[in-house]
């Protein structure tokens, strides 16, 4: 009887704190939870895993130094502590920037009520796909550079300032008249908006973390990565050395894209932007190392 009495007490005690919760108090704990989980998914999918790594040993430190009565080691630990928060906010600016251009990326247009839309718009994006395809095909078989920035909801109003405005109507011929080495100009990015040529010949910025990027990829590459921690647009970058055709997405570069692959790639990204119910995206061959 103890025991079932035991049982019925812990029950009963689980039950006076459940009975006392409020759906405001379950609203509170939801929006916690999920804020948690996003900051952890971030922290994941940057660099900045390595910087909490280093705050968790010096908290364990400090910790250890208060069990042992450590007091100098103590004092020091305690006054990094004490300032922690900005030190957060200072060695992971990169992050939290991202983090808050995602957050004001999302617009209502996202929701299928006021997604609008039209087929034309679609079409649009359908036939630039295929001549982007069809001129990195050509670029990779000749090992001519190119690098192609597709704007998306983040606006490159800053990039296009830097380059030639020409509202031109893609095609293979003129990628490959844009890109080809002795024009005025092959040396920069074309930038599409709305399935258009937007303008060419356009500077992007350079990495953040430029160090860290494999010595071995070239300039238009770096610049392909830059752009794409700046903003969420697309990046194709194809190798004057090697033909090789990759792709920089949110700060990351993936490599080895056959037309086919990349068509796939950019039908998926892109239409998924325009239509109701997008398709899940994938992101291979991370290269960013």
């Amino acid at each position: 009887m103890n025991i079932l009495d035991s049982i019925q007490g812990l029950f009963k005690s689980i039950w006076s704190i459940f009975s006392t919760v409020s759906p405001i108090d379950l609203l509170d704990i939801v929006l916690l939870t999920f804020i948690v989980y996003k900051l952890i998914k971030i922290i994941r999918e940057t660099r900045a895993g390595q910087l909490i790594k280093g705050i968790m040993l010096i908290l364990v430190a400090y910790m250890l130094c208060d069990f042992l009565n450590i007091k100098t080691m103590k004092f020091i630990l305690s006054a990094i502590l004490s300032n922690g928060f900005i030190a957060i906010f200072i060695m992971f600016q990169p992050e939290l920037r991202r983090a808050l251009e995602k957050v004001g990326r999302t617009s209502m247009s996202k929701i299928s009520f006021f997604s609008e839309h039209s087929s034309e718009y679609t079409a649009k994006w359908v036939r630039a796909i295929d001549e982007i395809c069809d001129a990195c095909e050509e670029l990779s078989a000749t090992t001519t550079g190119a690098l192609i920035v597709i704007e998306r909801q983040t606006k490159l109003g800053e990039q296009l300032s830097t380059g030639t405005i020409m509202n031109a109507v893609p095609s293979k011929e003129l990628f490959g008249n844009i890109f080809y080495p002795k024009t005025p100009l092959h040396d920069g990015a074309v930038i599409m908006r709305d399935g258009m040529i937007i303008a060419a010949a356009c500077f992007l910025p350079k990495p953040e973390r430029e160090e860290l990027i494999n010595k071995k990829l070239g300039s238009r590459h770096r610049a392909a990565i830059g752009m794409s921690e700046n903003s969420d647009a697309i990046i194709i970058v194809v190798s004057e050395e090697t033909g090789t055709i990759s792709i920089a997405l949110n700060g990351e570069l993936s490599r080895n894209y056959t037309s086919r692959s990349l068509k796939k790639f950019l039908t998926e990204e892109i239409l998924s932007d325009v239509s109701e119910d997008p398709p899940k995206r994938t992101f291979r061959r991370k290269d960013n190392a």
